[in-house]
C-alpha cells in the first residue's frame, strides 16, 4: 500500500501511530491479511520485520475479533451490502466504539461510523 501515490500521507499516518500521538485499533484479521501478502510475494524477511515493527506502535491496539463479532459480520455483509472483509472490519468498528474508519476504501462511505481518510486525520491533529 506504501509504494501508491498517497504513500507520503500513509507514512505520516503510521508514523503518529507508532510514536502515540494517535491511536488507532487494526484487526488480527487485517494483520492476517498482510502475512498472507508478504507470503504470497515470497518477502520473509518484510514479514518478520512488519510483525516485529506492531511491537513498537505505542498508539495501535491490535484487536482479536470474537465469533459474535463474526456473526455480526456476517449479518453487516447482508445489511450493508459489505464484502466480508470490509464488514469485519466495520463490525469490530461498531464492537469497539470507533469514532471512525480510516480507509481509502469508499465501501466504507455511508455508513454509521464514518470513513476518513489518512490525511483528514493528520491535518485534525495539525490543528490541535
Amino acid at each position: 500500500m506504501l509504494s501508491r501515490r498517497r504513500k507520503d500521507e500513509c507514512k505520516l499516518f503510521l508514523k503518529m501511530l507508532r510514536d502515540g500521538e494517535i491511536l488507532g485499533t487494526v484487526t488480527d484479521f487485517s494483520v492476517h491479511s498482510i502475512m498472507v501478502l508478504l507470503d504470497r510475494l515470497n518477502r520473509p524477511e518484510k514479514l518478520k520485520t512488519f510483525l516485529l515493527s506492531l511491537t513498537g506502535y505505542r498508539g495501535l491496539a491490535v484487536h482479536y475479533t470474537s465469533i459474535a463479532e463474526e456473526v455480526r459480520a456476517v449479518e453487516l455483509a447482508r445489511e450493508k451490502k459489505l464484502d466480508i472483509d470490509d464488514a469485519l472490519q466495520y463490525a469490530v468498528a461498531l464492537s469497539i466504539g470507533a469514532d471512525a474508519i480510516v480507509s481509502f476504501d469508499e465501501d466504507f462511505s455511508n455508513l454509521e461510523i464514518p470513513r476518513l481518510e489518512p490525511v483528514e486525520i493528520i491535518d485534525k491533529r495539525k490543528s490541535h
